[in-house]
């Protein structure tokens, strides 16, 4: 009788089994404070994934159609810029999100930007 092969079950440091990449994006979007924006970098790192800023980019222009409400429009790219503009449904439309939220955007650029940053490695950090 052949032998049943084992699945190896990855487990997250925070003890929780694996989920997939995109929702692991979403759980992170998600706790990011009203007011702050985070990169696209910066919660790639926070997954352990450092290089995969583009496929945090992927699993957010996918989260329009997820039934979460994730606040795509507080990830920018690691100079403030509005660089996710084109997947909101008007071209303007991320902008006023972030100015609904007290945030200043000039030429789609966050103004303070480092000072608004989030560190999603710093969880506590309001």
């Amino acid at each position: 009788m052949p032998r049943k092969k084992k699945e190896v079950k990855t487990v997250l440091p925070s003890g929780k089994a694996e989920s997939s990449f995109f929702e692991q994006v979403y759980d992170l979007v998600e706790q990011i404070p009203r007011g702050r924006v985070t990169t696209y970098g910066a919660i790639a790192r926070a997954l352990g994934s450092g290089l995969s800023a583009r496929m945090v980019g992927w699993a957010l222009n996918g989260s329009f159609t997820s039934s979460r409400k994730i606040p795509a429009q507080r990830v920018v790219n690691r100079n403030g810029q509005l660089s996710g503009k084109a997947h909101f449904a008007t071209p303007t439309q991320m902008q006023e999100l972030l100015e609904k939220e007290g945030i200043i955007v000039e030429n789609d650029t966050v103004m303070d930007f480092n000072k608004r940053f989030w560190d999603p490695t710093k969880l506590a950090d309001d």
